[in-house]
């Protein structure tokens, strides 16, 4: 599997991050092809959110990555949430399991 990873800073609630989020769950994760799950974490103080999302393979990432479609959503959808750039981190998935 391959996915990225976002860690940003929060410059509203939490929760609107978490509806904004479900909502992309609900609205176009299903368009997605190759699209296979995501999730998100939120400090106990609220300020930075992680938010990973995982595809069949790297073909399948960078489809959405670069959609026009994808990048108007993040930035009228996500983005006005966070303050700051988030720093982003793409790569190979590995699950781990204990033996």
């Amino acid at each position: 599997m391959y996915g990225t990873v976002m860690i940003g800073q929060l410059g509203s609630p939490p929760d609107q991050a978490r509806r904004v989020l479900t909502d992309w769950l609900a609205e176009r994760a299903p368009l997605i092809p190759g699209f296979v799950d995501a999730g998100l974490l939120v400090t106990h103080d609220g300020s930075t959110v992680v938010n990973w999302a995982r595809f069949v393979d790297r073909a399948a990432y960078l489809a959405l990555a670069e959609d026009p479609e994808q990048d108007r959503w993040y930035r009228e959808r996500l983005e006005p949430l966070l303050t700051g750039q988030p720093r982003w981190i793409d790569g190979d998935w590995t699950d781990l399991a204990i033996p």
